[in-house]
């Protein structure tokens, strides 16, 4: 699966009638991601369900709209591990979400971010 889809944002540009504002939404996305990571890190530690789910609900829609599919898809599996409240296998997942964000913000920024800019 790729990290980027990138026809998502090319779309919403599209939409937008080019108007800058999928850039500066993917813009957005990218700065506020180690926050969402931090929140999302620090609710799964702690086991807060509520927390937890409002976190990586936000992630995994987020990213959707962004064009993270691999991200997105990791966030909801993540959300089912926490559904079901297993906060064990939920902290094993938070290496690869942060790795796997980690790309997504990367890629974003080469390949959407600093392209329209």
């Amino acid at each position: 699966m790729p990290l980027i889809d990138t026809t998502v944002l090319d779309e919403l540009d599209d939409e937008l009638a080019g108007s800058g504002l999928a850039r500066r939404f993917a813009r957005d996305y990218a700065a506020m991601w180690d926050t969402r990571l931090s929140r999302l890190g620090t609710a799964v530690d702690s086991q807060d369900e509520a927390s937890a789910l409002d976190a990586v609900i936000s992630l995994k829609i987020s990213s959707a709209m962004v064009g993270g599919v691999r991200l997105a898809k990791l966030a909801e599996v993540l959300e089912a591990l926490i559904r079901q409240g297993d906060f064990v296998q939920g902290r094993a997942m938070m290496a690869g979400v942060a790795h796997d964000g980690a790309r997504t913000v990367s890629e974003l920024q080469s390949t959407f971010i600093l392209e329209q800019g």
